[in-house]
């Protein structure tokens, strides 16, 4: 596979987000399961691997680290802190944002323990929390980094401000949000910004959440997955989006590629600092997904895909009143 920079790493141009195995899209996969995926992964060439704290409440971290902790110097270890999982007056673990230092000190402890490693080679901010000067997150970010349990600070969702505002405290050595055709925000300023600052862009949902995969039938989800939240699938809205698929499907047809791969492949073509972390709980899925870094796109193809799929063609947000409330990044 092509390989690309990730701040001070080098590390293949696709890499592997590890939600899915535990997290956000429904009832979790076996831990046998997981470990085809991650192994398999591996196996095929990616040596960038994305987890986080938040992901099962530690235990997509914790499966990572049963995994491949033996293989740890083949890959690059991402993970985050910053968001995670709090027991409330009835002891039931919900996501708190929590940014301040001795909170994110102490994740990620716990993040090195259930990963069984030594350093984090990148550690994110998962979430900005705004109670807490973004100076002083990265701050503690930076005493991590001098402690050596991590190597280098990430921001996930963040605007193009608060990346200079961190970069002034400590190099960013990433930058990490959605982006993929439907949702094209990072295009506005942070893009740039990342540019101007060399800090290496991660694309999370590079596939859009499963949207340009394939047909989709919303109504089925599982009652616990994510996306019953999201507006873009709404019954409504995600009836009209619908019916941007047959024109990009044809699009895929005529390159020669699978849907998800020309999703990726167009993420690829949008610059060598951008870095796609599809995620999978399916080794046939990981196999399709890897092989758009074959994928070569014209111009033409590319025009044709931006003005097919964009942020005035698609209907709804990409997250909620209340999970908008929660990131800071900017907006159409």
């Amino acid at each position: 596979m092509q390989q690309r920079q990730l701040g001070p790493f080098t590390v293949s141009a696709i890499g592997l987000g590890c939600m899915n195995i535990c997290h956000a899209y429904g009832a979790p996969v076996s831990e046998q399961q997981a470990e085809r995926v991650l192994l398999a992964a591996l196996d095929a060439g990616v040596t960038h691997f994305d987890t986080a704290a938040l992901y099962g409440f530690g235990a997509s971290e914790t499966l990572v680290g049963r995994f491949l902790s033996q293989h740890r110097s083949k890959f690059t270890l991402a993970s985050k802190c910053g968001m995670t999982g709090v027991p409330n007056e009835q002891g039931v673990k919900v996501r708190v944002i929590d940014g301040r230092p001795e909170t994110i000190k102490a994740t990620c402890e716990d993040a090195l323990r259930r990963l069984q490693t030594e350093v984090i080679d990148l550690y994110y901010l998962h979430r900005w929390d705004k109670k807490v000067p973004i100076e002083d997150s990265v701050g503690a970010l930076a005493d991590l980094v001098h402690a050596g349990k991590i190597r280098s600070i990430g921001l996930s969702e963040v605007s193009a401000p608060t990346l200079r505002k961190a970069h002034a405290v400590h190099p960013i050595a990433a930058l990490q949000t959605e982006y993929s055709l439907w949702s094209r925000n990072p295009e506005i300023a942070v893009l740039q910004a990342c540019r101007e600052l060399g800090v290496s862009f991660v694309a999370f949902s590079p596939v859009a959440r499963g949207f340009l995969c394939g047909p989709m039938d919303v109504s089925a989800f599982d009652a616990k997955d994510i996306r019953r939240s999201m507006p873009r699938f709404s019954p409504e809205n995600y009836a009209k989006n619908q019916a941007l698929l047959p024109a990009y499907n044809a699009i895929a047809a005529e390159v020669g590629c699978t849907p998800s791969q020309l999703a990726i492949a167009w993420l690829l073509h949008q610059g060598q600092d951008i870095l796609p972390i599809p995620g999978t709980t399916s080794v046939e899925h990981l196999m399709d997904d890897i092989g758009a870094a074959a994928v070569s796109l014209s111009a033409d193809v590319i025009a044709r895909l931006n003005a097919l799929i964009n942020q005035h063609t698609v209907h709804g947000d990409r997250y909620n009143a209340q999970a908008n409330s929660e990131v800071d990044t900017e907006v159409f």
